[in-house]
């Protein structure tokens, strides 16, 4: 009989394998912000994210391998969208971590230098997916708002 601890290590080890390996290219994660608002085709996501169609291609293929995306034929066009909109949020509170991170080394760079470091923003998407961020996040639309109206 398994022991809990081994079912845990397996759990671990498919969750590395099927969600974590997906995530792990940057390019893999904005193509997941991209869908965050809708179902893309191929070539919309190339234009969105400013990368030719062959990486585009290789980069869904890895999503679909890992049930992130779902497809949809329409006529002779596929369409990607997200397979569960909870990566998004795991993706905010992951970039929360990151924020937290380095504002603990803002703080840290301020009590060694003895005055305040340069001052940094959280890390943000870029504008053009900025807008694409679940509104159900809270301040997520300030956000995009603050951003948009820096911009211009």
């Amino acid at each position: 009989m398994p022991s809990a601890k081994g079912g845990f290590e397996q759990e671990v080890l498919m969750l590395h394998n099927r969600v974590c390996y997906g995530l792990g290219d940057p390019k893999r994660v904005l193509l997941l912000y991209a869908l965050n608002k809708g179902p893309l085709c191929v070539n919309e996501l190339c234009e969105e994210l400013g990368l030719p169609q062959p990486a585009v291609s290789r980069h869904l293929r890895v999503l679909r391998e890992r049930n992130l995306v779902l497809t949809e034929r329409r006529g002779a066009m596929v369409y990607y969208a997200l397979a569960d909109h909870r990566v998004i949020e795991a993706l905010n509170l992951l970039r929360g971590v990151l924020a937290s991170q380095l504002a603990a080394d803002r703080k840290f760079a301020d009590t060694m230098q003895g005055g305040p470091a340069r001052a940094s923003k959280r890390p943000r998407l870029p504008a053009r997916l900025a807008g694409r961020e679940d509104a159900r996040r809270p301040g997520a639309a300030h956000q995009g708002a603050e951003q948009k109206g820096s911009e211009g």
